[in-house]
């Protein structure tokens, strides 16, 4: 694994299993793998809040994971190159907490 692979795995781990609100940002990465949305269509798409979505896309972009094209209530998310490429990273952290936090729900 390279440097920036390494890197993406450390703010990964970070944003999905170390901080309030990673299973939702783990929801919003696997959605925007499938296809670009805008905050509206994940609102949807996910069943949450529009204001949620919001917080959470801001986190991701400030963080690299995600970025947008497009102006006000047109601008569509999808994952930056780099997740993509390493999309594989995220699918690893996701194994691990993903089970953990499905535990915790019963």
């Amino acid at each position: 694994m390279d440097y920036r692979a390494r890197q993406l795995k450390y703010v990964l781990g970070w944003l999905i299993a170390g901080t309030r609100g990673g299973a939702m940002r783990a929801r919003i990465i696997m959605a925007l793998h499938d296809t670009p949305m805008n905050a509206n269509q994940l609102a949807n798409y996910l069943g949450v809040d529009y204001r949620t979505i919001r917080h959470h896309l801001e986190i991701l972009e400030k963080n690299r994971i995600i970025t947008s094209a497009g102006d006000k209530y047109g601008v569509t998310y999808f994952l930056t190159s780099e997740m993509e490429e390493n999309y594989s990273v995220f699918e690893e952290i996701w194994e691990k907490f993903g089970k953990k936090e499905k535990k915790e729900v019963k």
